[in-house]
This record gives C-alpha cells, structure tokens and sequence, in this order.
C-alpha cells in the first residue's frame, strides 16, 4: 500500500509540473503552410519576442511569405517580407534591419527539433546579437550520440582547459615531476586540485560548454542543432507537426537554398491555450 501511494504522489507530482509548464506558455501558435500545418507554443520567459511574432502574426506580416532558407540536418527559414510573390527562382529572404530587437537568450531553451527561433544578422555586423523578427527559423538538425556531445564539449572548452593547464600546472611543473617519482599518493591529489581549479575556471569562463542531462537526453532521441545555442534567441517549441518539418527540408533546393517548389506560409495564428 505504501510503494502504491508513493506511485500516485509521484505521478501527481509529474502531473503537476507538467501543468505548471504548460500554462507558463500562454500562447498557442498555428502555422498553416502548404506542406501542412505545424503546431507550437510561445515562452513566457522570452516575453518581447513572443510579444512582437504576436504582433507580427496579427497584421498578417508573415501570411503569403515563403520558406526561403531550407538545409536538411540543419532548419527551415520563412517569413521573410522579400518573399511575399517573388519570382520563380529568384534570390529571396532578406531580413529587415528595422524589425531587430534585443536577443533574449534563457539557457533552459536550447536548440532540440522543433524550437521556433529568431534569425539575425552576422555578429561582424551585429555584435549585440539582434534578432531579426521579419523571419522566424524552425530547427530540424540531427541525431548526436552521446560520443559526439562529449567531442563537442572538449572542442568548446579545449583553449579554457590550456588556459588552465597554463595557469595552475605550469607554474608546479617541477614539484609534480618530483612527486610522480617519490609520492604517488600525493601527486594524485595534486592532480585532483588541479583538475577541480581547471573545471572551475572553464565554468566560469564564458563561452563553455557542458550539456545538461535534458539536453543530453534531446539531442540524442529527437535531435537538433546544438551549435545554435546561446547564438540565436529561441522563443517556442512545437507540440505538433515534426512530419511537416521533415518533409520541407526534404524539398529541392536551389543554389541560395531556396526550395524549387515554393512552400508558402498560408497564415500564422497565435491564440490562448
């Protein structure tokens, strides 16, 4: 009786949580294209992001506009305001310097299949990480193994780790030779020192990189583009139609990735949920 109790509290504490995340996500988004219809909810946390695709979205500022920017493995980019009847074949999917606010990046929203997310220009000539809100970008990517995240890890921390090395190793480098030849023991300690010095300095240093285990367990199940994050502001996720995105980053594409075929956005609707 008592393991059963612990079950329903334990089901009923999940329950509640996943309550209290969906309605801390207080705008439904319905993307109507003419591959299907895609699905997602907005961030509360993300508020003038969510707050200005609303407002966009509500002029009909994205209705006719085409998916312009198609990389399997990679996203899918719509919305561009350059793309409403352009020519077949065309160059299109300028963005609009005009419609640039602020980024908002929270660390929880990482960059897994499905983020609806803001594309921006270059940091050469955006250092201030703008987005760019004329467009929206929706993320594909791929499988990783658990392998590959760890070599993405080492490749994101690998000059920090040097930086370390040349900071607490270095400067002990005699006393450490001496020690693996007369005190094992204690030379292993002094590696654990250095080691826990070391991966407090990579924490603290931005640029790092340690995948969580929700990340972990993302990227490894349905996928994403992990080299996205903390680049691009990411300000929903979808709950509906991952088909939809699969087969338009199946689509021909041309030399500017524009697909062949052009995939319009019908209309975007943004409701309560």
């Amino acid at each position: 009786m008592k393991l059963i109790c612990k079950q329903f509290f334990a089901a009923l504490t999940v329950l509640c949580l996943t309550s209290l995340q969906l309605s801390a996500q207080s705008r439904t988004v319905e993307i109507r294209t003419t591959a299907g219809v895609m699905k997602f909810v907005l961030y509360d946390d993300t508020p003038n992001h969510a707050q200005t695709f609303t407002r966009r979205a509500g002029q009909g500022l994205y209705d006719g506009t085409l998916f312009t920017r198609v990389i399997p493995q990679f996203m899918i980019q719509g919305g561009s305001p350059s793309s409403r009847n352009a020519a077949p074949g065309a160059r299109t999917g300028f963005g609009d310097p005009s419609a640039e606010i602020m980024p908002e990046f929270v660390a929880a929203h990482f960059n897994k299949k499905g983020v609806l997310a803001a594309p921006r220009q270059d940091v050469s000539q955006n250092p201030n990480k703008k987005s760019d809100m004329s467009q929206f970008f929706i993320v594909q990517g791929k499988v990783y193994t658990s392998g590959q995240l760890d070599t993405l890890e080492m490749v994101a921390n690998n000059k920090i780790r040097k930086r370390g090395m040349e900071l607490f190793y270095q400067p002990i480098k005699a006393l450490m030779d001496s020690l693996i030849q007369v005190d094992k023991q204690a030379y292993n300690s002094k590696v654990v020192e250095i080691n826990a010095s070391i991966d407090s300095l990579i924490l603290a240093t931005p640029g790092h990189r340690y995948f969580t285990p929700e990340e972990r367990e993302a990227y490894t199940t349905v996928g994403g583009s992990p080299h996205l994050d903390g680049e691009y502001t990411v300000y929903g996720e979808m709950t509906e139609g991952f088909d939809i995105i699969d087969a338009i980053a199946a689509e021909p594409r041309d030399q500017y990735d524009r697909p062949k075929r052009d995939v319009k956005i019908i209309s975007i609707r943004v409701g309560q949920p």
